[in-house]
């Protein structure tokens, strides 16, 4: 993950399922203002709760994404850093045979001069740091054999190539640094987002946090109507299509044209349902286990460790994080949605759920929480980004 905020990714917002901005506000502003009129008068500058609480949502959205721009440069460093450690091997390798090229030169040298065959410049020439600068002189070539001339040759194409190496590796070692700068100052933002939010929470008392949790109690309930709601409407499109297909068929008892056509149709759906079962069958066995920032399990998991391991009992691989998974697959309509698809939230798409149907979703939720079943309408229809069919 970078240190600055990376942009929104490209991928295909779900239409009809984002609500204005403005208007949202407008309503919070409203609430609040009423909040304020009917208060009595505060002696202090002390946060009301629902401040607090949008302030505590808000710091944990922000160390999510703090976490994901962790997890990119967590992913890139260990890419990096094995690219170094090859290209350091290959510079070793090289530079051993560019030793054994120079001791060629040094025995052919020897040889010339123990029996005389050579001339003093011909060892300046086999024994210097750059015989390139004799290389011109074709009085001095001449008296080279061919095995001579090829250990000449041999050395420079191994200086040449070894020196080449020893640039790639320079640059890998500093591309690897800036990684780990991001890596470190990622890391850093997470730890103290995540202090803010539990102080925030330290100073609530013991009947403030019992109005949080009523407040929390209640946009579960409204998450839980949503989620009904969309089960009752893709239910129903079911039903249509099944009527639809049973009509079809009772016009005709010949097999449509494009019958070859919704045979690999159906068979796609159907590799689609049985990897999606495994990935579920995966994710429902992790619930209960602690959200861990930076976490890709097996006892813990952040919200993009959980749907790769997920994906990847399928048989499917994914990649690490959000902003690269959102786009490893299909977007399709939230109406469309089926088990196993990622559901995919925000407008810097910071977090990701499993789709088990219903208007349901397994996730990986925040710090301080652990692997559930919640509605994927859990913070409002407005944080839903899109849904993607990974397989």
């Amino acid at each position: 993950m970078a240190s600055h905020r990376k942009s929104r990714p490209a991928g295909t917002r779900v239409a009809g399922i984002r609500t204005p901005a403005l208007a949202t506000a407008a309503l919070t502003s409203v609430a609040l203002l009423s909040q304020t009129a009917n208060a009595s008068p505060s002696t202090d500058d002390k946060p009301s709760l629902e401040e607090v609480e949008k302030k505590v949502d808000d710091l944990y959205r922000q160390a999510e994404s703090a976490t994901e721009k962790y997890n990119s440069a967590k992913d890139k460093t260990t890419k990096q850093r094995k690219r170094v450690d090859t290209l350091l091997d290959d510079v070793a390798k090289r530079t051993q045979k560019l030793n054994e090229a120079r001791e060629e030169l040094g025995r052919n040298a020897a040889a010339q001069y123990r029996t005389g065959a050579a001339a003093p410049d011909t060892a300046t020439f086999l024994l210097a740091d750059n015989p390139q600068d004799y290389f011109d002189q074709t009085q001095l070539m001449d008296r080279m054999t061919g095995r001579q001339k090829e250990s000449v040759d041999d050395y420079f194409t191994q200086q040449s190539e070894t020196m080449e190496k020893r640039r790639e590796a320079t640059q890998s070692l500093d591309t690897l640094t800036d990684s780990q700068n991001d890596l470190k100052s990622a890391k850093a933002t997470v730890q103290q987002k995540l202090s803010d939010a539990r102080e925030l929470l330290s100073k609530l008392t013991a009947e403030e946090k019992a109005r949080l949790a009523a407040i929390e109690k209640r946009k579960q309930e409204e998450a839980a109507r949503k989620a009904a709601e969309l089960a009752r409407q893709q239910a129903e499109a079911e039903r249509q299509r099944e009527e639809a297909a049973a009509a079809q068929q009772q016009e005709s008892t010949q097999p449509p044209a494009d019958s070859g056509t919704s045979d690999s149709s159906s068979s796609s759906d159907s590799s689609y349902a049985t990897k999606a079962e495994k990935t579920l069958a995966f994710a429902r066995s992790q619930i209960g286990k602690p959200y861990v920032w930076g976490a890709t399990g097996p006892d813990s998991y952040d919200c993009s460790g959980l749907t790769q391991a997920a994906w990847k009992a399928a048989g499917v691989d994914i990649p690490r994080v959000t902003y690269d998974q959102v786009n490893a697959g299909t977007t399709v309509p939230l109406s469309s949605a089926q088990p196993g698809d990622l559901v995919f939230f925000y407008d810097d798409v910071t977090h990701v759920g499993i789709y088990i149907g219903n208007g349901m979703m397994i996730h990986a939720p925040k710090p301080g929480a652990y692997v559930r079943e919640e509605s994927i309408y859990y913070d409002g229809e407005s944080s839903i980004h899109s849904v993607v069919r990974p397989a």
